[in-house]
Order: C-alpha cells, then structure tokens, then sequence
C-alpha cells in the first residue's frame, strides 16, 4: 500500500477530504425521486457487508451509489489523475477489489444488490427508480 501522496496545493486536498462517505448529492437526488415514486422505507447505510447506501431489509435490496470518480465507472471512462499516478491506480484498484467482494458476499448471502452511478442518476434517473422498484417485487 502506498502512503497517501502531497497534494500539489491546499485546494485540492481540502477538496478530496470533503468528499464524504454518505448522504453524497446523487444519493440524496435518487433518495428523493424514491420517495416521490411512493418506495419511502429504505434504510440508510445498513448494517450488512458493505453498508449499502439505500437498503430495503425487508426484500433483501442493496443499493449502492457509485461516484463515478471514485469507484472507476465504466460508463464514463475518466482518465486517471496525471500526478501521483502509480497511488491512484492502486488506490481505484483497491476500491474496486473491494465494491466486488461486497457484492459477491450479499449475493452468497441472498441479497440482491444494485449498483448505480452517479452519471446514470444526472442522465436517466427515472430508469434507475424504475429499476429498483422493480427489484423490489
């Protein structure tokens, strides 16, 4: 594992430590759209492998919210920071080492589990609602 590199300037650090874990933009966005659609009752952050963003318990539902950055979308194809190369392609490779073994464990544990992107949400967030409510039957 490599250390964490030196920011080129304060900005960009401060910028990448207020990246946050959960209630991101797009989550909140398809929280919303959720609710209005009538599938309120989710739970937030749940206590299974992974802690999945949005869950539906009751019908074994994970949804994780992806930021299209940060997990590598493949939708998107967003270059890699040109500094500090080698620390970001093992940190992306970490992150989607780890968003697969949280995947296959609810799987083999008979959830199912729904991965939606960030740009999915800017572009067709009706179709990623109607995805999940049809998950859910």
């Amino acid at each position: 594992m490599v250390d964490s590199p030196k920011p080129l300037n304060e900005g960009v650090s401060r910028s990448m430590r207020s990246n946050t874990r959960k209630d991101t933009k797009p989550e909140l966005v398809l929280r919303k759209a959720l609710r209005e659609a009538g599938k309120g009752g989710y739970r937030l952050q749940w206590k299974v492998a992974g802690h999945p963003d949005i869950c539906y318990p009751g019908c074994k539902v994970a949804i994780f919210v992806n930021g299209c950055f940060w997990h590598r979308c493949p939708h998107c194809n967003l270059p890699y920071p040109k500094h500090n190369a080698e620390f970001w392609q093992q940190k992306f490779a970490r992150n989607i080492a780890r968003d697969s073994r949280v995947k296959e464990q609810l799987e083999s544990e008979g959830w199912r589990v729904i991965v939606v992107w960030e740009c999915q949400i800017k572009q067709d967030l009706p179709g990623c609602v109607s995805t999940i409510i049809g998950s859910l039957s």
